[in-house]
């Protein structure tokens, strides 16, 4: 069994309204190997005056750990078939509606990753089968309930 751990550290700011709603939702995320980003409340859930700007939310952060995590899975089923990977990039996109009354999910994300080969590349069929076994064998994706599909360009 594996464990990943990340520390979370938020204050309220000088002047903030915490019991009117009124206050920063920027924080800092660290993760286990020292790295540290910004974090922030959706500037689309709470507003740009409460989000913090240049920061990463956590619908982006789950879009972006499924898109590393296929990639990532990816490679690994494209080595093992006998291809070579020189290039890997996704624009990956999430889409957030709601699913019952006043709650919302992210409940659907494109994958639209461009590969590049050395030497021959996959046919149709056997791209099709590198991305569903990548898919299957996804730590994150079978940790979500949330759709993810895959449009190769």
């Amino acid at each position: 069994m594996a464990r990943h751990r990340a520390a979370i550290e938020w204050s309220l700011g000088e002047g903030e309204d915490f019991p009117g709603g009124r206050y920063g939702r920027g924080h800092r995320i660290r993760f286990e190997g020292g790295h540290m980003a910004p974090g922030t409340a959706s500037a689309q859930v709470v507003g740009n005056k409460w989000a913090e700007a240049g920061a990463v939310d956590p619908e982006e952060m789950l879009v972006a750990s499924l898109s590393s995590c296929h990639m990532l899975t990816f490679l690994h089923k494209a080595r093992e078939a006998g291809f070579v990977v020189v290039r890997y990039r996704d624009e990956a996109e999430g889409v957030m509606e709601p699913i019952d009354g006043d709650r919302r999910a992210v409940t659907k994300v494109t994958l639209r990753p461009e590969i590049t080969y050395q030497g021959r590349g996959p046919t149709a069929a056997e791209r099709d089968k590198l991305h569903h076994l990548a898919h299957e064998d996804c730590f994150i994706a079978n940790s979500v309930k949330t759709e993810v599909t895959v449009e190769e360009r």
